[in-house]
């Protein structure tokens, strides 16, 4: 028979078990009625009446404490985005194929240090060094951008429904890499649609299948790649650009493993549910963090396991985005602060990577960016004729012409019209047609010309002008046909007065602008030539370079 004295002893101990698990539970954070008000706001501003839209989460300490649904998924039935609405999240997929791959590392079935030629023996048969499964994870690989070679080749790709295996074969044709596998960093989708077909290979399964498993063991039920645009199903938040009015298009696409991915809020949530708490039947604690870290040995701090290294006001994310056509997707992680933001979107008109920042600002109780914009210089400086402006200026890679027309001041840029500049005061023009523009002409320490842009909302910038020593040069030299066999792309050029020449593909006349005695830029494609001379000194090669794809190497054929 238990006396009273036991039965308050087990009552004294029940109640202290009871405080000390109260006391050790954290607390949950949730977000106050100020916050979602700014929050919502933030979502909301760029989705007009009667237009796409936004989908918008947040995970905090392994809990969904937001949503935000906005806008139009079908503008024809007038259907809203709510949580079933599907939207290609693109490039965001990429850290999914990175999952499967470090799936099979843990199951033995490939190495990070594998060498791709293991799987595809055809692949750049010319190259020496091992282009291992790490350097395709982390874009180190140097393998040209699939994109940017069609692009070259004058192919409108999202206008085709090209497949895995018209990647394959493009690369097959490749006989060089823009660098050395492991010597730089150079993000290109090839590398993960590579990573989609090794999957397979070392699997033995289709890699979509693979991936719709993993998605069922991710508690992802509404997520999968797709191989064949006609499949794809659910409620899709239909894509939507606009040009004075709402237009969208139909998607015919099926390579995958860089992106062509399709998923919910609801699902991406889930994801960030699981890494926050690393907690998955299938998944490891240990790959779950692996999957969040830099590769081990790699000199690339930028990217991981799909996912990029950032900061944001000097605070440490971890981040990717993806974008194609109208749909983009952002997905911002802050582990310190143990919260994760993911924006989803169907509208061309906003602007994701923005309000997701926007929206860290409010949970870590940020002011806006703190980086300076000037709007005008700072004083007026010595008067510059626009004789004394006149030429190239060139920063990171982006270039501006100033040329004088029948006394006037003209701007030319890259996918933009000519733009005619009026001056202002002394040293500071502004455009005609937009007097916030703002250009101001100053000397650096070393003499050398450069122009200052100021605009609102946009950061400043200097450039500096390309003043060389053409002294002797031979402006023909050059003169030619030049065919790259990889792609089957030739290109003619021809000098034709000043600093200019005349770049011939097919029907397609470019105007190209000479930087150095070996370096010509054709400016409205962003494209980049570098000469070569042989050993008679005599122009045998040019080397073109524009975005994700360099060091093209076009032969003299005439």
């Amino acid at each position: 028979m238990k006396t009273k004295l036991t039965i308050n002893i087990y009552h004294i101990t029940f109640v202290a078990i009871l405080l000390t698990m109260t006391a050790c539970k954290k607390e949950e954070r949730t977000l106050n009625n100020l916050q979602i008000k700014s929050l919502d706001s933030i979502a909301t501003i760029d989705v007009p009446n009667n237009a796409p839209g936004v989908a918008v989460g947040i995970v905090m300490d392994g809990n969904i404490v937001y949503e935000k649904y906005a806008g139009y998924a079908d503008l024809k039935d007038s259907t809203f985005i709510d949580y079933e609405s599907r939207f290609n999240i693109a490039s965001n997929g990429k850290q999914f194929t990175a999952l499967a791959i470090l799936s099979l590392i843990e199951e033995g079935k490939v190495t990070l240090n594998d060498d791709i030629r293991t799987f595809f023996p055809k692949l750049f048969p010319k190259v020496e060094s091992n282009i291992t499964i790490a350097h395709l994870l982390n874009h180190t690989s140097g393998i040209r951008d699939v994109y940017d070679l069609w692009g070259l080749k004058g192919i409108t790709w999202w206008e085709h429904t090209y497949d895995n295996d018209d990647v394959l074969n493009l690369l097959r044709k490749q006989n060089d890499l823009n660098f050395e596998p492991g010597s730089k960093y150079s993000y290109s989708n090839s590398n993960y649609m590579v990573l989609a077909e090794i999957v397979e290979k070392a699997s033995g399964s289709n890699f979509i299948d693979y991936t719709n498993q993993m998605f069922q063991d991710l508690n992802m039920p509404n997520t999968s790649f797709t191989g064949n645009y006609k499949t794809i199903d659910g409620p899709i938040a239909k894509p939507y650009l606009n040009f004075d009015t709402w237009f969208g298009y139909d998607w015919i696409w099926n390579a995958y493993g860089d992106g062509n991915i399709f998923s919910t809020l609801q699902d991406q949530l889930e994801f960030e549910k699981i890494l926050q708490t690393k907690k998955n039947k299938r998944f490891s604690k240990e790959l779950l963090e692996q999957s969040q870290s830099l590769l081990p040995n790699s000199k690339n701090k930028k990217y991981g396991y799909g996912v990029e290294f950032m900061k944001h006001q000097k605070i440490p994310y971890k981040y990717h985005g993806g974008s194609t056509g109208a749909w983009k997707a952002i997905t911002a992680r802050f582990e310190k602060q143990n919260f994760s933001i993911v924006t989803l979107t169907n509208s061309g008109k906003t602007d994701p990577m923005t309000q997701t920042l926007n929206s860290a600002n409010v949970l870590m109780n940020l002011k806006a960016d703190s980086e300076d914009i000037r709007l005008t210089p700072e004083k007026v400086g010595p008067y510059v004729s626009i004789k004394d402006v006149v030429g190239v200026y060139e920063i990171n890679g982006y270039i501006w012409e100033l040329e004088e027309r029948n006394g006037d001041l003209y701007l030319l840029r890259s996918g933009r019209n000519d733009m005619k500049l009026i001056r202002e005061a002394d040293n500071i023009f502004q455009q005609w047609n937009d007097a916030p523009f703002k250009q101001e002409f100053t000397k650096n320490e070393k003499g050398e010309m450069q122009v200052s842009a100021y605009y609102p909302n946009t950061p400043n910038f200097t450039m500096t002008r390309k003043d060389i020593d053409l002294k002797g040069f031979d402006y023909k030299a050059i003169n030619g046909s030049f065919l790259n066999e990889e792609t089957g792309v030739s290109f003619s050029v021809k000098y034709d007065a000043g600093l200019n020449y005349e770049i011939t593909n097919g029907e397609n006349k470019m105007k190209a602008i000479i930087l150095s005695r070996d370096e010509l830029v054709i400016n409205d494609y962003d494209y980049r030539i570098r000469v070569e001379k042989n050993k008679d000194n005599l122009v045998s090669d040019i080397f073109l370079t524009s975005g994700r794809i360099q060091n093209v190497r076009f032969s003299r054929i005439k």
